[in-house]
């Protein structure tokens, strides 16, 4: 479903990513780890075509991200580290437009807009302006739209990051029961014990390189070879200190 071919992003002299070749197949749910400034957020921006790739390219669902970005999105949620609205619309009205854009009918958009507020328990604010929302609602609301169109693929960047531990829970389990029925998720988070817990398979991305790509136990086994009993955070430490030289 989503298919990295030889990605790259170049700013000058520094690779942000180099080749990054990878495929998350239909209902996965895949992790992205790794340290501030290893090219997370790149990666995940020219999925969505809000960067263009210097080299290789990026596909959904047979779609290339760049090229045919408008297409990608009809099929593709997304949210941001920090989703940004439209500072004086309410919650409700962010949502309907949200779902007007994405072509459905004013009535339509109204009755998932409701649904929405009430699956992310937002109703009682539904009417408060998005400049009011804290943090974690307006983490919420993002994620409410990202899925108000029942998108195919999410892509989502630090998706509990605000979250009371409550919500945190019901957006993991929400994610589970999502792959579940097919819909593929990318999450990219720092949070290695929900990584663990949650994904099926995650990438561990060091100074713009893939430097491990597998089942959480499959990365654990690298120390464990070795002799260690490790957890996944010991093997995170262990190959993001080799400064982007391991290989998948």
């Amino acid at each position: 479903m989503i298919d990295f071919q030889q990605l790259g992003k170049r700013y000058g002299n520094f690779e942000a990513v180099r080749d990054l070749n990878l495929h998350v197949a239909r209902g996965e749910l895949f992790g992205c780890l790794g340290p501030n400034g290893a090219g997370k957020t790149t990666t995940i921006r020219m999925m969505m075509g809000i960067l263009v790739p210097t080299s290789g390219r990026v596909q959904i669902a047979g779609l290339d991200c760049h090229h045919q970005r408008a297409e990608v999105q009809r099929h593709v949620g997304y949210l941001p580290d920090t989703p940004v609205f439209y500072d004086y619309l309410r919650g409700r009205e962010i949502l309907q437009f949200v779902a007007e854009m994405h072509g459905f009918s004013r009535p339509e958009a109204a009755a998932r807009a409701d649904r929405m507020l009430d699956e992310f328990a937002l109703r009682d604010d539904a009417q408060e302006y998005a400049v009011n929302y804290s943090l974690g609602m307006k983490k919420k609301l993002g994620l409410a739209c990202a899925l108000i169109h029942e998108p195919q693929v999410l892509i989502l960047d630090e998706p509990i990051n605000g979250l009371d531990p409550r919500a945190s829970r019901d957006v993991q389990q929400r994610l589970r029961d999502l792959a579940a029925r097919g819909c593929t998720v990318f999450v990219s988070t720092h949070l290695l014990d929900m990584a663990e817990r949650l994904c099926s398979r995650i990438g561990i991305i060091n100074k713009g390189q893939l430097a491990a790509v597998g089942t959480p136990d499959d990365i654990k086994h690298r120390l464990t070879q070795a002799g260690q009993d490790a957890s996944l955070e010991d093997a995170f430490l262990h190959i993001t200190a080799q400064a982007g030289e391991a290989q998948p």
